[in-house]
């Protein structure tokens, strides 16, 4: 059988509604962690894991901020539209974006959107300085989820603007509206740059402390940036994972980055969450793509869903890195940013990372599809002794550190 006939039916499981953590615990480090190595399966507590990893190995998480992406206007006969923002189009880099002043375009998904005509969405609220107005309407007519957004105070920048108007995205399946511990607790301590619809959740169980003890024992902490899109709860609606079409998102990586990695071992390389992962075996098919074409074009630099499965010559990790590390300083760039769409599933094979840390699935996702292809199909072994064992699931749920099955490494 081909990777793309995976059946989704194969990756189902029954996760009882009561499983899914609706909040968070108080104390982000103490939520339950199940621990895969070697086959076995063990439970421990998320503040122990400086004493899981290797010492002196490297750990990298997604330093991505969740941005408050849900706007919510009421018309004059009452209907509720909901502009939920995705990314940005006019400007598009996110930095710029963020410090916009005036007016900005973001290609968004509009709920409620039978019940707007056209006509301009307005809603003034009361901030320290004074009634501020934000106004929303088609940026093309053509294009329904193309939205310019405007504002009356030009001093404010969107950033601003976002917090004041804008409402925590959490994710459908809590079925329960935001709540201001919500702007603070979906979100990692380590968030720095604005972007995600989405948590990286995996990293929500850090803490400065635990931080602290993980630099104590030589863990080198790195951060790359993936900004997570909605298409992260996709469901996936095909019968076969080759009839779904995988949401692209923007990766951002430094050059120091990859010349650590260029140092460290596949087991001395821990990576938080699925974005991370995918971000970093991208980057790897990154080189890829570029050692076959030095002159590739920079608008955008992409990797495509399928396109890992369809190489016949592929380079190791050592030519791979310094490809892109060449490539950067031909171009005089300090980082990489380029988009991916790279889908992980049963069959692939993974090129930098070997040991995951990640919250619990949910059923036939492409996440779970991901988990699959790091540890075979021992996941379905996991996830009935997290069940069995009251370990909570979802993204205010408990986590896992799993390693890789060793066939599972190219």
């Amino acid at each position: 059988m081909s990777i793309k006939e995976i059946r989704i039916e194969d990756y189902l499981y029954d996760l009882p509604q009561d499983r899914i953590a609706l909040y968070p615990l108080e104390n982000r480090d103490q939520s339950s962690l199940l621990v895969f190595r070697n086959g076995q399966i063990s439970q421990s507590r998320f503040f122990n894991l400086p004493d899981l990893l290797p010492p002196d190995s490297m750990l990298i998480w997604n330093n991505t901020k969740v941005i408050p992406a849900r706007l919510e206007f009421k018309k004059s006969t009452g209907a509720l539209i909901e502009i939920f923002l995705v990314e940005p189009y006019s400007p598009s880099r996110y930095t710029t974006m963020f410090n916009k002043d005036g007016s900005c375009t973001w290609n968004a998904i509009i709920g409620n959107q039978k019940k707007w005509k056209g006509d301009s969405l307005i809603r003034i609220i009361d901030s320290p300085s004074g009634p501020v107005q934000l106004s929303a309407e088609y940026a093309d007519i053509k294009d329904k989820n193309r939205i310019l957004l405007k504002w009356s105070t030009e001093k404010l920048t969107f950033a601003q603007i976002l917090d004041l108007f804008g409402k925590t995205p959490i994710p459908p399946y809590l079925k329960r509206d935001s709540n201001d511990k919500d702007k603070t607790r979906y979100q990692t301590v380590y968030a720095n740059f604005d972007g995600s619809v989405a948590a990286p959740t995996a990293g929500l169980h850090f803490t400065t402390d635990l931080i602290e003890k993980l630099k104590k024992k030589n863990i080198r902490l790195n951060s790359l940036t993936l900004h997570v899109g909605p298409g992260t709860f996709f469901p996936v609606k095909s019968k076969t994972i080759g009839d779904h079409q995988m949401h692209a998102e923007t990766v951002i990586i430094d050059k120091s980055i990859i010349q650590d990695l260029l140092g460290t071992k596949p087991d001395k390389l821990t990576v938080v969450g699925t974005t991370s992962m995918r971000s970093l075996e991208s980057l790897f098919w990154l080189g890829q793509k570029i050692s076959l074409d030095p002159n590739l074009d920079l608008n955008p630099l992409f990797v495509d869903q399928w396109e890992p499965y369809n190489y016949t010559h592929i380079i190791d990790v050592q030519e791979s890195l310094n490809t892109i590390l060449n490539f950067l300083d031909k171009k005089g760039f300090e980082q990489i940013q380029f988009i991916t769409r790279l889908i992980i599933v049963p069959g692939y094979r993974f090129r930098l990372v070997n040991r995951l840390i990640t919250n619990f699935h949910q059923p036939s996702s492409t996440l779970l599809l991901l988990v699959s292809a790091l540890i075979g199909n021992k996941w379905r072994d996991i996830y009935n002794y997290a069940l069995a064992n009251n370990f909570r699931f979802l993204s205010y749920g408990d986590s896992s550190l799993l390693e890789m099955q060793s066939n599972n490494h190219g």
